[in-house]
């Protein structure tokens, strides 16, 4: 049987590695006023160095607004300690783990995934889920913060169902409880020939910018799937990393496989539901409300609802029928809603019409640094759409940025 895993994180633009073929991309977006406060406070000498404390000084300028307080809340982690004391039942964990166990309790997530491998542990879900405060956390602005978590759950596990699941007929089990089956990719193993997924580390510019780890041999790590996203190739690996290890990429891509042996291969499935990938929303924001989409996201059939998910996961749409794989999503949601007390009646689920996101929709974020490229740029970064390694995201990475690509040192 063989699975393909064609649904990938956000993937880096070439020419925004390369050059200035692309500059901050995205048009009129939330995040665009941090481009121009950046123009407009431009004031010393076109070659001056600026002091660290400078530096994390337009950090914060240009990420102070109202945009990225939310999408920064969304995706704040939890301390790696702290995620590793969790334990269903303590009545220390956190507020989010907490109406997580009681929506679903440890029974239902072994009936859930009757068939899954041993590693998938109720445990390491709620570590999973206690690692991102934001998933399943209260909301003080009148919403349903129950409703929203069992929308959450339900369409985690239906993505899970066609991401790793048996798909098998034959079996007393229904489809829909045959999720989390495989915990890395059907025939791919550490030593064996193939499953590399590793072919952009023999390139110098994406190797430099994700730097891929090494065996004794000389050879590079395997960046196949893993986990319950199927987690897939060094581009993907490293911004996980990043997110799970205080900004430190190197963790993942040295030791890939942690994303299959440890909680990291759940968490790895809860980082892809809250973290937005420009052009798209997170889920999560689709879910509950936090994205608006615009005129051109409501053109091309995007909205609040599960069909928007199928197209941030695999872009299983636009055929004018549903493709297999997204029906197959759809018939999980429906029963995992339907168990969970859910009411998803009058909830848009086919994409079949859906059209792909692009640059003009609201979810169309800068959140990444990269070399300013303009008159007068010079020793700054600036504020871009497409995948660098510098999320703005996580605090810090401006000076990693202009120390980078401006090689200088900011003391």
């Amino acid at each position: 049987m063989k699975i393909w895993h064609i649904s990938r994180l956000a993937t880096p633009l070439m020419a925004g590695l390369l050059g200035s073929v692309l500059l901050a991309c995205g048009g009129n977006t939330p995040a665009d006023s941090g481009s121009t406060l950046l123009a407009e406070t431009t004031t010393q000498a076109a070659a001056a160095v600026p002091t660290k404390a400078q530096a994390e000084a337009t950090e914060a300028a240009l990420t102070n607004n109202d945009f990225f307080h939310k999408v920064k809340a969304s995706i704040r982690t939890l301390p790696n300690a702290a995620v590793d004391a969790v334990q269903p039942g303590l009545a220390s964990n956190p507020i989010n783990v907490k109406r997580v166990e009681r929506l679903m309790p440890a029974a239902k997530w072994d009936f859930y995934f009757a068939v899954r491998d041993a590693s998938y542990t109720y445990q390491r879900f709620l570590q999973a889920v206690a690692k991102f405060p934001g998933l399943c956390d209260d909301y003080t602005d009148g919403r349903n913060a129950d409703t929203i978590c069992r929308r959450s759950l339900a369409t985690m596990f239906a993505h899970f169902g066609q991401e790793t699941g048996d798909h098998n007929a034959s079996l007393p089990v229904p489809q829909w409880r045959q999720g989390l089956k495989y915990l890395r990719e059907l025939g791919c193993d550490e030593t064996g020939p193939g499953c590399g997924y590793n072919a952009e580390c023999a390139d110098p510019v994406f190797n430099k910018v994700w730097t891929c780890g090494t065996n004794a041999d000389g050879s590079f790590k395997k960046y196949f799937g893993r986990g319950a996203k199927q987690l897939s190739y060094n581009y993907n690996y490293g911004p996980f990393s990043q997110m799970m290890n205080n900004g430190d990429q190197s963790v993942l891509l040295k030791n890939p496989d942690l994303v299959a042996s440890t909680w990291l291969n759940l968490a790895s499935a809860t980082f892809f539901f809250v973290y937005p990938q420009p052009p798209k929303p997170s889920m999560l924001h689709v879910i509950d409300g936090t994205w608006v989409p615009n005129a051109a996201d409501k053109a091309a059939g995007a909205g609040n609802d599960f069909a928007t998910t199928i197209m941030i996961i695999n872009a299983e749409c636009g055929a004018g029928t549903e493709k297999p794989a997204a029906q197959n999503r759809i018939d999980y949601y429906k029963q995992f809603a339907a168990d969970l007390g859910l009411n998803i009646s009058g909830e848009k689920l086919s994409c079949a019409n859906m059209q792909r996101f692009t640059a003009a929709s609201s979810a169309s974020y800068n959140i990444y640094w990269e070399k300013n490229w303009n008159a007068g740029g010079e020793n700054q970064c600036q504020l871009v759409s497409y995948q660098t390694p510098y999320s703005a995201l996580i605090g810090g990475n401006y000076v990693k940025c202009v120390e980078a690509n401006w090689n200088v040192k900011l003391k």
